[in-house]
Order: structure tokens, then sequence, then C-alpha cells
């Protein structure tokens, strides 16, 4: 009889273990499965049933919010105020994704973040409903505006970042083509998926935010990172030291050679440095790139933040200098062509560091967060990222950018009583499309106020001399440093 007692025991006691052991298995390593699994009605409702917290700029205008439907199923529906305007900003929050600073700051959006264990505590207490925290952005409605408005009016794809150059604060992101983010966000998985699909499959990828998801070759903006390089080499040379400059400089280990833009000379074989950036001659700095050598050029652009895995939150896609192959290689990347890829966030940042005397700082998207009631749980703390180059070379740089503007390639940006500095520029493609126009600038020169990067994808169609960055993105930069500085 004991014998069969113990073996009842024994029965009985693996059994409990088997079933502790499959609870821990199914609430802890299968939890996030079950979570997940699109058959999970009970958290597809849950996703709706608290009110969000609201996505502003400049403290005042709405760009998201939650609409109280009454239902019982779907409460809180997402909404947003200019969708296409800053969809790429916002982004959307489907039945199961989401994207943009909806996703980066999804936890504290929908009130589920550490940050907010008080206010859940107080709300506990009072019987209050848990609320999301609201999102206020650094984005400059105006010039947000300026730049749609002013890129779609060119009827190419495209990208502009504009940032504060003195604290990194981001003004101004747009990416076109554009979408609705209202038609990703409903409660109809059937309808939101389809249209995704729709999207998704689009080839002009009105999804991709070119301005920090894509890189481009940067042509020759890229230049100034160039003259940069040779500046911080030797601190005696300035603007007006003498480069050589001939009108086809031999690529070595080649039988080819490397013209200026449009075969044209560039003076009369030597010139000043400040010339050749006015011209944007190829030649002086295929040849300063080469003089450098790579590690010194790759110095240089890692010192602009090229390389640094950056969120603002949302990741931003790495941009490269390229990796070290030969002489003519080097040529070729020192005039922003070959493997040279940039973001337009990243020559944003270029043009930032120039105009802030040197420093690059972090760029960031988030201005401020606060809770349902309006207490701040944390504000933006502006941090340096790096720093590119002395004062002394940053103000060589801006000087000569200002003569790019008044006497050279992008007389387009001048703005009446504002000193601006810029560099235009114009990157081949490998994919026989026409170039792209690109156009970095800084204003006032003085005392910026703004930075910015713009590119037009093959903006430099069908404009015979004048395919430059100057002639198409020039204006489009002009657009959006005459909102910021007028404001």
């Amino acid at each position: 009889m004991n014998n069969t007692v113990k073996r009842i025991a024994v029965a009985c006691l693996a059994m409990f273990a088997l079933l502790m052991v499959n609870v821990n298995y199914v609430q802890a390593v299968k939890a996030d499965k079950y979570s997940e699994d699109q058959r999970n009605l009970r958290n597809f409702y849950e996703r709706y049933a608290v009110q969000r917290g609201r996505i502003t700029a400049g403290g005042k205008e709405i760009l998201a919010q939650s609409r109280d439907t009454g239902s019982s199923e779907f409460r809180f529906v997402r909404q947003y105020t200019d969708g296409k305007l800053y969809a790429h900003i916002t982004g959307f929050f489907s039945p199961e994704s989401a994207s943009g600073i909806e996703a980066a700051e999804n936890k504290l959006l929908d009130g589920s973040s550490s940050d907010l264990l008080l206010r859940r505590s107080i709300d506990l207490f009072t019987g209050e409903p848990t609320k999301g925290a609201n999102v206020d952005l650094t984005i400059n409605p105006r010039a947000q505006k300026a730049a749609y408005d002013a890129l779609r009016a060119s009827g190419k794809r495209g990208a502009l970042v504009a940032l504060n150059p003195k604290t990194g604060a981001i003004l101004a992101m747009v990416s076109l083509p554009t979408y609705d983010p209202a038609e990703l966000s409903g409660t109809s998985k059937k309808q939101v998926f389809t249209r995704y699909d729709e999207l998704a499959k689009d080839k002009s990828q009105p999804l991709l935010n070119r301005a920090i998801g894509q890189t481009y070759p940067p042509g020759s903006t890229f230049k100034v990172v160039t003259a940069a390089a040779y500046l911080e080499d030797d601190d005696s040379r300035g603007p007006n030291t003498t480069v050589q400059a001939p009108q086809r400089l031999p690529l070595p280990g080649t039988t080819i050679s490397l013209p200026n833009y449009g075969g044209a000379a560039c003076g009369a074989g030597q010139v000043p440095l400040v010339f050749a950036l006015e011209k944007s001659c190829n030649t002086p700095f295929g040849s300063i790139g080469m003089e450098l050598g790579y590690a010194k050029m790759k110095e240089q652009t890692e010192k602009f933040g090229m390389g640094e895995q950056i969120g603002v939150p949302m990741s931003v896609t790495q941009s490269d200098f390229g990796p070290e192959e030969d002489k003519a290689a080097l040529a070729m990347a020192s005039i922003g062509q070959r493997s040279n890829r940039m973001t337009p966030l990243q020559m944003a940042m270029i043009a930032a560091g120039i105009a802030n005397k040197g420093t690059v700082m972090k760029p960031y998207l988030v201005n401020k967060i606060t809770d349902s009631k309006g207490d701040s749980i944390e504000d933006a703390d502006p941090q340096e990222l790096s720093e590119a180059v002395s004062p002394e070379t940053a103000g060589k740089l801006r000087e000569m950018m200002v003569s790019v503007v008044n006497n050279g390639t992008a007389n387009l940006a001048q703005i009446p009583g504002v000193q601006v500095a810029g560099k235009t520029g114009t990157a081949e493609t490998s994919d026989n499309r026409p170039p792209h126009a690109w156009f970095i600038s800084f204003a006032p020169a003085d005392d910026p106020q703004i930075a910015l990067a713009v590119i037009v994808e093959s903006g430099a169609a069908n404009v015979g001399a004048e395919a430059t960055g100057g002639h198409t993105a020039a204006p489009i930069a002009k657009q959006v440093m005459e909102a910021v500085l007028k404001n």
C-alpha cells in the first residue's frame, strides 16, 4: 500500500513540476509571441483603449492627437493635422505597428513609460483614466511649410533638413513624395494593410524618409569638407592660398583625367582657394584630396559626425566617405562622388558645424515632454557632438561660403539685407539618371540662426549650363531661411 501511495505522490509531484515548467514557459518564453499574435484581439482593442498624448510643434500647433470615438472596441483613434506635411516626422500609428515619432516615443505617448509612474499612481488614486504624455517637437511650422511648398513646386523627389546650428534643434524635416498617415492609422486591418502595401510597392518610395533614411553622393557640397581638411592641415593656409587648378587632372593609375564642370577652365590654372570654391572647380579639390591622403580625409569626415550612430530620436542611416582604394578613387571621393554617400541631415550638420564656429551639435527633434496635466517630464538638453574644425578654420570657411553666394554659383540664395553662406552641388548618379541638385547653407553668416541642406533628386535636368544646385536647390533653401529669419 505504501509503495502505491509513493508512486501516486511521485506522479503527482511530476505533474505539478511539468505544470509549473509549462506555466513559466508560456508566461516567460512564449509571452511575446502570444502577445504579438494577430489572433490576440484583446491586445488589439487595448491598443486603442488609452488616449495617446499629443504631438505638437512649437508648443502650440497640434500635429497628432487622439479622438474619443465613444466606441467600446476602438475608444481612441489617431488624427493628424496637415498629415502629408508632417508625415515623415509624426509617422503613423497602425493596428500592429508605428513609425516616426509615434514609434520612437511610443512608451511616452501611450503612458506606459517608467517616467510616467508617478502620474499613473496619482491617476490610479484619483480614479482618472491613464493618458499618454505629450511630445513637443523642435519643428518651426513656418520653416516646415516653406520647405514643403518649395520642394513640392520643383516637381521632383527630394528632402530638406534645417537645424539651429547653436543647439542642434531640427527646425524643418521634409521628404517628398509623402503620404497621409491617417490612411495607415485606422482600425480596419484590411484597409490599412492594403494601403500600406500600395505605398510600399510605389517606386517613388513615399514611405521613405529621405532626410535621414537615404544616402546620396553629395557632389560639390562636399568640397567644404575637403577645404576644411586642407585648412586644418596647415593653419597658415587661408581663402587666398594659391592652389593648382588645371583644366583636367590626370588620375593616377588610369588613362582618364578629371575635368571641371562642363570641361571649363578654372581660372589660369593656379587660383586662390576661395575662387576654386566659388566656381566649384573639380580639379583643385581632387588634387587636394590626393595630397592629404585617405587617412586625413577620413578623419575630417568623422569630425563632422560621419560614422556616428545618431538617433533624433528616429534612427539615422550612417553616412560614409567610402573605403580606402586608390588615388583616383580618393580624388573622386574628395569632390563628393565615387563611394562618398551622405544623408541630407549629415550635410546639414556640416553646414551647422561651420556656422557654429567649428562645433557640431547633436541633432534632436524632441523639445519637451509633458504629462497629461502639462507638468514637465523632460526638456531638451543640447549636446556637443564633436569639434569638426577650429574656430579659426570655421571663420575661413564661412568667409569662402559667403563668397560662393555673393560671387559664385549660389547667387540665387541671396537674401536682401542678410549675409548668406552656402555651397552648391551637382551629384552624378550611377544609374544614368540626371544629376542631383544640392545646396547647403546658413544665415545670417555673422550670427547663424539656421543651417540647412536640400537635395532635389535629378534636379539638375534640362537646364543646360545651369545644371547645378545653385539653379534648383538654392532658391528652395532661400525660402526656408527667409521663413525662419522673418519669424
